[in-house]
């Protein structure tokens, strides 16, 4: 037997490990990708999840109502002596074949029976070994499969994505459509979230290879079962309630199998292009959207942070007749398209720069599809009734009706469901203050409209070079606010906001208004360009003032929507927590980040609270003070494990004029793009798990006073240690401390330990929060006569409560000695 499969098979392991450097020890469950990444309501999908630290999964949590899920089976990434045995196995299997050959031309029956059992034997060896090791399909024809993947010169290992979890999901028939969360629930704890859609047309998975000759097969292919029942769903399957005991569903065909529209599912590995051929009538105003980058929102380890499609239609010479590669300033490619004649047409799908891997995932809805482009207004006030102005193909209406009812989120969402196919979403917004229509025209200090505040005004930026002037009067020292939604609500407008007095003096400006914490770059969702625009300006003087809105890369359009507020400062708090799923160990700790983005100057001080949580919880470090941004909190564990995740819900509670006001802490993950940016990608759900008991010794700092600590110098935290644990063995270690903040040495002393943290001379005076510090008991094992002498084993102790600290001014520089005087 050849060894170019062994060769390939070590690349393939040297690879992965190259892949690893930076592996985190805490091996927490992580998913990567989908596929597919989702399926029609009213079927039965087989879905791959890819990820990493998932042996053992054995539940799904989705999202929402109408779906459920189980584990079918796991597998992982063969190691290198595993792919050796199975290569080994075949061959001696066909050497027994040979042998078999000869003694049957020989005319020995006998051996060759023998050796017939041999065979079977070996056989049977083979598959217990391939089952073993994970192989999907446990025969030599799927070893052959796993090696020519593996030697595909276009796969790039990922130890991220090497695992795989196979899924049985079945969507009921009236499942909402949409969106979903899904999870999976190992026992290492519950890994992040990925999205999953539920879909109201056919599902069709690529055909390889595609990339020349295009996959014919997608409105005549037969998906899943080709019985003709149609066995009914259960109308409605419990939020969450999954694993054990799922129903068995068979997967069945939908009629009008050869028509439009068509869910297209495929992955795209490196220098791959995926081509689709279909035959579409004439006068069909036919769209294609693709869903790549809102299935995987941030990438990494790839640049520009996620899978970048280009989407082409073109004739069946090759002619383009249509392009995209983004939809205004969102990723996701979108194709219209008014086809001229009867005939053939291909739709091209590719990565722009021609990367590729298992996780770059895409579906692509085509038909006569309702596709909204935009609305107007892009939002109402509570209470009143708001029909917003559609735009876009397909629509069976102009008009939508929009939901405004208070105590929902003030940025909502809503689809066009008008007897027929659902559209796509639209967002909007709902706030408090009287709104009015902008008025043209208003380009200019002479013909500003006029504004009583505190006022909305819902408008557009209607053509390249246009400027929206609004008058506004206002006394000495009041603080004025004037803040832009557009880009948070889909619209393409880039917004510049000028306030000037009444000779045109510039009294603030702002272009976009982006969240960051010190150098590390963070924000909110998947929007990378903040292009909408804030400020907080207090007036010199009494008079009239000018608010300027423009656009600032000049465009502009119908579909250049906003919403402008000007007012009075309307102080308040939005809190984020992560990440989404914890593991505490029963009696222990585990630690957590609480970001509060604080709006129209609010500074207040915030109590961190558990809202509903089961007797035994418990929070360490629950305040975040005044003016503070981001704090560590620790979550303590009851006494028993739990044998499921629980949801549980944190609450904010702080004052606002005067009066007491709760705010929820929404869950979110802490994710990176392109090796560097970090966002808040917020989720539907805060799991925690409590895995069994701690370490149970009990180690806490001395006092509730937050460390003094200059900028520039150092103090010490003390902590206490219980007898008979030797204090000069302890060694502690802060866990994610703000930037200039480290363990300068430990001091032992008679009834514990000193911690003494050093801040950089650049730390900021005034910064407070908690430290968290993670403990381990370091020990010398006798050293072998002869031998080298042992590294130092380190036991972990577990978590201390929070340490709060606070950063104070550093001594003064002492002045530079005089220079001696020139004789």
């Amino acid at each position: 037997m050849s060894s170019q499969p062994r060769w390939h098979a070590a690349l393939w392991l040297a690879a992965l490990v190259v892949a690893l450097p930076g592996a985190r020890a805490e091996q927490s469950p992580h998913i990567g990708y989908l596929y597919p990444a989702g399926g029609q309501r009213g079927t039965v999908a087989r879905i791959t999840v890819g990820g990493q630290y998932l042996a053992g999964a054995r539940q799904v949590y989705v999202s929402g109502a109408g779906v459920r899920a189980t584990v079918v089976k796991h597998s992982r990434a063969l190691s290198g002596g595993t792919l050796n045995s199975l290569l080994d196995k075949l061959s001696e299997a066909a050497a027994l074949q040979r042998r078999r050959y000869e003694a049957a031309e020989e005319g020995d029956t006998k051996q060759a029976g023998i050796l017939g059992l041999l065979i079977a034997k070996t056989h049977e060896e083979f598959e217990m070994l391939a089952l073993k090791a994970g192989l999907d399909d446990p025969t030599p024809s799927g070893l052959a499969t796993l090696r020519r993947r593996l030697s595909d010169p276009r796969r790039q290992p990922n130890a991220q994505i090497d695992e795989t979890v196979i899924l049985r999901v079945a969507l009921a028939r009236d499942a909402p459509l949409g969106q979903r969360e899904l999870r999976l629930v190992t026992p290492g704890g519950v890994t992040n979230p990925l999205y999953l859609q539920v879909s109201q047309f056919r599902e069709y998975l690529e055909t390889e290879p595609n990339d020349r000759t295009p996959d014919n097969a997608v409105l005549t292919a037969r998906v899943g079962s080709t019985e003709p029942s149609r066995p009914e769903l259960p109308s409605r399957i419990p939020d969450g309630k999954l694993a054990a005991g799922d129903i068995e569903v068979p997967s069945f065909d939908l009629p009008n199998l050869e028509t439009l529209p068509v869910v297209i599912n495929g992955q795209i590995l490196p220098g791959d292009v995926d081509r689709f051929r279909f035959e579409v009538p004439k006068g069909t105003r036919l769209v294609a959207a693709v869903s790549a980058r809102s299935l995987v929102p941030y990438l990494a380890d790839a640049v520009p942070g996620w899978f970048q499609a280009t989407l082409r239609l073109l004739d069946p010479k090759g002619n383009e007749l249509a392009f995209s590669d983004d939809f205004r300033f969102l990723p996701d490619p979108v194709v219209y398209f008014e086809v001229p004649k009867d005939g053939e047409y291909i739709l091209e799908i590719a990565d722009s720069i021609y990367r590729g891997r298992e996780d770059f995932v895409y579906r692509i809805t085509v038909g006569q599809i309702p596709f909204v482009t935009h609305v107007f207004p892009l939002g109402g006030r509570a209470g009143d009734t708001l029909r917003a102005a559609l735009s876009g193909w397909n629509l069976p209406t102009k008009q939508l009706l929009l939901d405004t009812q208070p105590g929902a989120p003030p940025v909502r969402r809503a689809v066009l469901d008008f007897a027929g196919p659902q559209s796509n979403e639209v967002a909007y917004a709902v706030d408090s203050f009287p709104e009015s229509a902008e008025t043209e025209p208003n380009d200019t200090p002479a013909t500003a409209q006029s504004l009583v505040l505190p006022h909305v005004v819902n408008g557009r930026i209607g053509r390249p070079g246009d400027v929206d002037v609004f008058r506004l009067q206002g006394h000495a020292g009041d603080q004025v606010v004037a803040e832009v939604q557009a880009r948070r609500l889909y619209s393409p407008l880039d917004s510049l906001l000028r306030l000037t007095d009444e000779s045109g003096q510039i009294i603030a400006w702002n272009d976009d208004y982006v969240l960051k914490d010190g150098d590390l770059y963070r924000d909110l969702g998947v929007i990378t360009h903040h292009a909408d625009s804030y400020l907080l300006a207090r007036l010199p003087k009494d008079g009239t003032y000018y608010v300027r809105l423009c656009d600032t890369q000049n465009h502009g359009s119908d579909a250049h929507a906003y919403r402008l507020r000007i007012s009075p400062p309307q102080p308040d708090v939005e809190l984020y927590l992560n990440p989404s799923n914890l593991t505490v160990p029963a009696e222990g700790r585990t630690s957590f980040t609480v970001d509060a983005l604080r709006k129209d100057g609010f500074q207040g001080e915030i109590v961190l609270a558990l809202k509903g949580a089961p007797g035994g919880f418990a929070l360490e470090g629950a305040r975040i003070p005044c003016g503070c941004d981001r704090v560590r909190v620790a979550l303590v564990g009851p006494r028993q494990a739990s044998g499921r995740p629980l949801a549980l819900c944190l609450e904010g509670r702080t004052e606002i004029g005067g009066a007491a006001v709760t705010r929820p802490v929404l869950p979110a993950d802490d994710v990176m793009q392109a090796f560097l940016w970090r966002h808040l990608v917020g989720t539907r759900d805060w799991f925690v798990t409590v895995s069994g008991r701690g370490s149970g010794v009990a180690l806490k700092p001395v006092g509730d006073e937050p460390v003094k600590l200059p900028a520039g110098g150092a103090a010490p935290a003390r902590v206490s240690v219980p007898k008979g644990l030797p204090p000069e063995q302890m060694r502690f270690e802060l866990d994610e401390p703000p930037k200039g903040i480290a363990i300068k040495e430990l001091t032992p002393g008679p009834d514990g330990v000193a911690i003494v943290l050093c801040a950089a001379a650049e730390a900021k005076p005034g910064l407070k929060g908690n430290l968290i510090v993670k403990a381990f008991r370091e020990t010398v094992p006798e050293a072998t006569e002869g031998e080298p002498k042992p590294a130092p084993r380190r036991t972990p102790l577990g978590m201390l409560p929070p340490i709060p600290f606070e950063i104070v001014p550093g001594p003064p520089a002492a002045a530079p000695a005089p220079k001696p005087e020139a004789k």
